[in-house]
């Protein structure tokens, strides 16, 4: 079967996950679900996991037994439709007809078991220190107010929290480039974002390690930040990742196995050419002591 055939599974994954969310809320159970569409409950749970393609007829009775907002059931029969695509990637644009407070990725995010991510001009979100999170935040959308970046910054602690999740926390797997570290920011914000990084380090799920600019010219070149998302099967097995991407004005999420395969190889070439664990705590540390000792 080709990709083209086999479709994205995002769509599906994010309606699943939405539902799931919503029928909880409602405090509704899979029986009641099932007999507002006329299906089984497990047809109800499969839908909820994102295993199969939900018609938008279905997705609006559910959200009229849940009592679903109007304009948010308005989004999620449109991303019911996208379902049935046949497309083996999908595009998400930000201003595109699901709304931001869905917050996709952070919806994908919560559900996975690992990460995997390479971060070359950047600390990765989930192990920025508050200081140099408010720095990132600032440098990408300059115009927000205070009042925005606050709200930016405690989403994304709140999504720091699934590494402190019980009792399966988020495994991590981080690689980024040696430049992140040695960006100039104003005093002592880069020295405890360091540190934070170390801390992080000593979780036995979480993984840190260095790209050194030693290594050259690299696979990873064209492919820029990116992360793998793995899910897990019913039966505890890995089931197929999905890679997200991000740019300025939307995210892409590709799930076909050719180019999930692609990035995997990516990944491997960036392993391959990364510090090792303990090498990279090493470097890091090499690094904060540079900056205590110069802001001392």
């Amino acid at each position: 079967m080709t990709d083209a055939a086999v479709g994205s599974t995002v769509p599906r994954r994010i309606l699943g996950i939405a539902l799931r969310r919503f029928r909880t809320k409602a405090g509704k159970t899979m029986r009641e679900a099932a007999e507002a569409i006329g299906q089984s409950e497990q047809s109800v749970r499969r839908i909820e996991q994102g295993a199969v393609s939900t018609p938008a007829g279905k997705v609006a009775n559910l959200c009229e037994l849940y009592g679903v907002p109007t304009q948010t059931r308005q989004a999620l029969v449109q991303l019911a439709k996208e379902t049935k695509s046949t497309a083996a990637r999908w595009w998400h644009s930000y201003a595109d007809v699901v709304p931001a407070w869905f917050e996709l990725y952070v919806a994908l995010e919560a559900t996975a078991f690992r990460l995997r991510c390479f971060d070359p001009l950047l600390v990765n979100g989930l192990l920025q220190a508050d200081a140099y999170m408010e720095q990132a935040i600032k440098a990408v959308e300059p115009n927000l107010t205070e009042e925005d970046i606050d709200a930016r910054a405690e989403l994304r602690r709140s999504r720091q929290r699934h590494l402190a999740r019980f009792p399966d926390p988020l495994r991590l797997e981080v690689i980024i480039s040696e430049a992140v570290l040695l960006a100039e920011l104003p005093e002592g914000v880069m020295r405890r974002q360091l540190w934070h990084l170390l801390q992080a380090n000593e979780l036995s799920h979480v993984q840190v390690r260095v790209l050194p600019l030693a290594a050259g010219l690299h696979r990873a070149v064209v492919a820029g930040a990116f992360t793998a998302l793995d899910f897990a099967a019913e039966d505890g097995a890995v089931a197929a990742s999905t890679v997200y991407s991000e740019s300025q004005t939307g995210a892409i999420y590709l799930d076909a196995p050719s180019e999930v395969a692609e990035y995997q190889g990516v990944w491997e070439a960036l392993e391959a050419s990364s510090l090792d664990k303990t090498d990279s705590v090493e470097l890091i540390s090499k690094r904060m002591k540079e900056l205590n000792d110069r802001e001392s």
